[in-house]
């Protein structure tokens, strides 16, 4: 079972492929399965560090400034992780290692990544968890990239909203575990919230290592030259307009959620007046409802898209849903009320990745430059983590009085709307 060269039909546009054209082998036994887990273990990974970790590290260090200091542990570790995704996909496209184009990167950037973790799992200052976290994106962002990249390599059109489908509700899931995770460790034991995910996010990336039949790289890429690096992060919005408004779409939807879910452990502290020594369960116990909503509606609606092959009208719909949900949840009296919002939110995000990213892949103009086209697809959802971080130190900030959380999930209600109008003028896409 040998790989196919990659001159072999992988630079023609995606959208005018066979519904079963893919440039990679058919793989061995197992690797659907494992290929969902790294899913799995990545968005564990990011779930647990940034949603409770370092959020709850930062409340035990600091509580009068936790909402600044994370501000500026997520931007600086979302400016890492959008400078390298697509720099380490394009990299993996011209990989020439006998291991594979992607293999490498998915192990070498796990054992990065796990320094970093390494590194945040003893910190006591600020800047230990800026550096920590900087040194987890650029590990994890390059297994990240060659994880996603694998979409548009190994998975059949035809089949790809539910693959989508899969992979989103194992990371939904993931979220869950990760939370409860945090929550389930001793308060005076730091180290142990990171090292337990950390220690669960490399094991299910090596094993998808170990199993992925590759692509082997045989023709010699040309010559590596600036320019190109420059490349790597554009594309002709002019020239791919679908792939721009699909772009769009993504990244102001993910503003949307990011702005809600990266201070929703302060939030119910805050508003909801839990002592932050039981957020950590809390929190745990609202992201069960929402990630139950978002499984809930991924299958049915990854189903239902590949079924009948629209994906548009789904991913519109979702994002204006979400928006009323974000609406229910700035008004939210009680945690009770804010559990429902939180529902509607999560229903609504669950339709909306079910079919995203199989709308993206449809969308790239080749399959040879997949794994930096999918590394340019992969801001639209990490650029948030240095976008919506600036937003909100002067959103939080209005009024003068304590952080105010209903300006913040404004703007998310905005960025909701704004993603659901973005999808409306593509036209290669039903």
């Amino acid at each position: 079972m040998s790989a196919l060269p990659p001159t072999t039909g992988i630079d023609e546009p995606v959208g005018v492929v066979d519904m079963d054209a893919v440039p990679g082998s058919p793989q061995r036994r197992g690797f659907m399965t494992l290929f969902v887990l790294s899913w799995f273990g990545i968005a564990l990974l990011a779930g647990s560090i940034n949603g409770a970790a370092i959020p709850k590290a930062l409340a035990f260090l600091d509580d009068n400034t936790k909402a600044v200091n994370l501000s500026i542990v997520s931007a600086v570790g979302g400016v890492a992780v959008m400078i390298i995704t697509p720099l380490f996909g394009r990299l993996s496209d011209r990989t020439m290692s006998r291991l594979g184009k992607r293999r490498p990167w998915i192990l070498g950037g796990a054992v990065l990544g796990s320094a970093g973790i390494a590194v945040l799992a003893v910190s006591t200052s600020l800047w230990g968890f800026v550096l920590g976290w900087v040194v987890g994106q650029i590990g994890y962002g390059a297994t990240n990239a060659a994880i996603h990249a694998l979409l548009a390599d190994q998975i059949p059109t035809r089949t790809r909203a539910r693959v989508s489908a899969a992979v989103s509700a194992a990371s939904a899931l993931a979220t869950i575990f990760g939370a409860a995770i945090v929550a389930s460790l001793p308060n005076d034991q730091q180290w142990s919230w990171f090292a337990v995910p950390g220690a669960i996010a490399f094991v299910l990336c090596s094993l998808v290592y170990f199993r992925l039949h590759d692509i082997v790289r045989t023709e010699r890429p040309e010559p590596w030259r600036w320019a190109d690096v420059l490349s790597t992060y554009w594309l002709d919005p002019t020239k791919y307009r679908d792939f721009f408004w699909a772009w769009a779409c993504r990244l102001l939807v993910t503003m949307s959620i990011v702005s809600v879910t990266t201070y929703l452990l302060f939030f119910i502290i805050d508003r909801l007046n839990v002592p932050k020594e039981q957020a950590s369960g809390v929190l745990a116990t609202v992201l069960v409802f929402f990630t139950g909503a978002s499984i809930g509606t991924t299958i049915l609606f990854g189903w239902l898209s590949d079924r009948t092959g629209r994906r548009k009208p789904i991913v519109w719909t979702s994002a204006l849903l979400s928006a009323v949900g974000l609406i229910v949840a700035v008004c939210a009296p009680d945690l009770h009320i804010f559990i429902v919002a939180l529902v509607i939110v999560g229903a609504a995000q669950g339709a909306f990745v079910s079919v995203d990213v199989a709308l993206m892949t449809e969308v790239l103009p080749t399959f040879g430059d997949a794994g930096k086209d999918m590394g340019i697809v992969s801001l639209s959802y990490q650029l948030p983590q240095l976008l919506v971080p600036i937003a909100a130190v002067p959103l939080l900030a209005v009024g003068g009085a304590g952080d105010n959380y209903t300006a913040l999930f404004t703007a998310a209600i905005v960025f909701g709307v704004a993603g659901a109008l973005a999808v409306l003028p593509i036209k290669g896409v039903r």
